[in-house]
């Protein structure tokens, strides 16, 4: 008989063709996984924006009624321009802040840039939450820097409690995502453009302002778009110092109107969060377009050296000083005093603190079952959960970068849509998946929806921290152990996989801060018994405990300095998600 000589038992061949069976399912299993985390909170939201009343009723019909009623709600125009005003305000000061910080901490000879900018990153590892109950200890009406100033001058020049206060904290707070891509763009700038600027005459900081910063304006760009991003999702520093002064953001206005209400409007909610979607959508697509229009920037070539720093003559002890009191007063005074507060019965200026030192906020504190529980509950959200997102990860990785699947390229685009889903959107769209599908209501009260929502909110934190090294490994390994008759499962297991250990440990790092962090999702999902230390925060903000809130935020300051810490020892790089 003529034909194809068939692969001997044993042989490669043979043994490959054996277990190529496993391939499609696994690969059709996390593409069809991802697939449902990602449009299970899209599609409910998107539903009840277009239906006249609640999922969980009988008897919907479709209707445009909810948009009519919302662009008719009293006072939502002036929510729209105060949204897009905090917005355009934290923006512009997060660009300044941390395009300075990039220039000086990564170009200049200033002493101790190093120390500074590791602790310029601070705010972005902490929870805006922690964050704003730290500038409220220290810069609020009763703050402890507000009675030292009433003590000595007038009224202080500062008010948290308006448009510009808030924009100040938060600009503070997403200035290190400029610093970040500023600073990548100046390390690498090629040198001879800025030396010859120099050969012709050109001092240090004209050369800045005519060849360093022009060239980052990709950076800058791109990070604009990015906080202002951010910041239109931005819930906690809204919510503690807008709402008291009668000023809504769109955030705050889906808290009063899909959780805070006595009596919610689903119908508004829904539709305020499909704006809040499109409008992010919009600008994610725009950070696209930005990216991918940058090669007139480029600069650095086949040869890299490093740029010489720029020297800073007599302005170098000064501008240290300066840099050095914007640290203090924005990142170790927040952090130290909310910390310090927990430590303390009572924190004032005008009171010794040797007479006020005591742990009873974290003896009371972990006497109600309800906060000490939320501790528990988060550290198991974060381990439990970032491992098994990161399992998912891994497998979209090597699925999208490693295997000839023919939907990886949409598998791709699904794993990095949930940047554009605001946390607010996410946990109302689970809340609305839980009511409309049968069967999710069993983990309606468990920390288990939290962990699945948490997941589908940081794919693509974890994606970007895998892909990288993925990238770097050379595809000859794959084709080796190919070669050798495994199969594409058998490859990834014991090579392309093994290989990821370091980026598979720093993803789970940065997954388990950002889930101990997370808090918006969390505070539409969550019911008595799943409680987490985001939701606890805010219901001891709202009963006035400022002792208790600060004991907490100092347990999570803690846990996540020592995952930064142990992250740093172990990879030793910086953890930017």
């Amino acid at each position: 008989m003529s034909g194809a000589a068939l692969p001997a038992a044993g042989a490669p061949g043979a043994r490959a063709a054996a277990h190529s069976w496993r391939e499609a399912p696994i690969q059709y299993a996390t593409a069809l996984l991802t697939l449902v985390l990602v449009a299970a909170p899209l599609l409910p939201v998107l539903y009840q924006s277009v239906v006249d009343r609640p999922l969980y009723d009988a008897g919907r019909q479709l209707t445009l009624g909810n948009f009519v009623r919302l662009a008719r709600t009293e006072g939502f125009g002036l929510v729209l321009w105060n949204t897009f005003a905090f917005a355009a305000l934290t923006t512009l000061i997060a660009q300044v802040l941390g395009t300075l910080a990039a220039v000086l901490f990564g170009r200049t000879d200033l002493p101790a840039a190093r120390l500074l900018g590791e602790l310029f990153l601070w705010p972005i590892y902490l929870s805006a939450l922690v964050l704003s109950f730290g500038w409220y200890t220290v810069y609020g009406p009763s703050g402890y820097l507000t009675m030292l100033w009433n003590a000595v001058f007038e009224e202080p020049f500062w008010d948290l409690y308006t448009l510009p206060g808030m924009a100040a904290i938060a600009g503070v707070s997403l200035a290190p995502v400029a610093y970040i891509y500023c600073m990548s763009s100046a390390t690498i700038t090629d040198p001879s453009l800025e030396e010859a600027a120099r050969v012709a005459g050109a001092g240090t900081f004209r050369t800045l302002s005519r060849i360093t910063l022009p060239l980052l304006l990709p950076a800058i760009a791109y990070s604009a778009v990015l906080n202002f991003t951010v910041a239109l999702e931005l819930l906690a520093i809204p919510l503690v110092f807008g709402e008291p002064a009668g000023i809504t953001v769109l955030t705050t206005f889906l808290y009063t109107q899909g959780v805070a209400g006595i009596r919610p409007d689903h119908g508004l909610a829904a539709t305020a969060a499909a704006l809040m979607l499109a409008v992010v959508c919009l600008l994610v697509w725009l950070q696209g377009r930005l990216l991918g229009n940058t090669r007139r920037f480029v600069t650095l070539g086949g040869k890299a050296t490093r740029p010489r720093p720029f020297r800073l003559g007599r302005l170098r002890w000064p501008l240290f000083a300066l840099a050095a009191l914007y640290i203090l007063a924005t990142v170790v005074a927040p952090i130290g005093v909310l910390v310090l507060r927990a430590f303390a019965s009572f924190l004032s200026p005008m009171v010794p603190l040797s007479e006020v030192l005591s742990l009873a906020n974290f003896a009371q504190l972990f006497a109600e079952p309800i906060y000490s529980r939320a501790v528990w509950n988060s550290l198991v959200v974060s381990a439990v959960g970032g491992a098994l997102a990161t399992a998912l990860i891994a497998m979209i990785a090597v699925i999208v970068h490693r295997s000839d699947f023919r939907f990886r390229e949409p598998l791709h685009y699904a794993a990095l849509f949930p940047r554009a889903v605001p946390g607010v959107v996410a946990g109302i769209g689970f809340f609305y998946a839980i009511a409309l599908m049968p069967g999710l209501g069993e983990i309606r009260n468990t920390i288990w929806v939290l962990v699945i929502a948490f997941t589908m909110r940081f794919i693509p934190t974890g994606f970007g921290a895998v892909a990288p090294m993925l990238l770097q490994v050379s595809p000859d390994l794959d084709r080796a152990a190919r070669v050798q008759g495994a199969d594409w499962w058998t490859t990834c297991r014991r090579v392309v996989l093994p290989l990821m250990r370091p980026a598979l440990l720093a993803c789970y790092t940065i997954l388990f801060i950002s889930f101990f962090k997370e808090y918006t999702t969390a505070i539409f999902l969550f019911a008595p018994g799943s409680e987490v230390i985001g939701t606890a925060l805010l219901h001891l903000w709202i009963q006035g405990e400022a002792g208790l809130v600060a004991a907490l935020a100092a347990i999570q300051v803690g846990v996540i300095a020592a995952c930064v810490a142990a992250a740093r020892a172990a990879f030793g790089v910086r953890l930017h998600g």
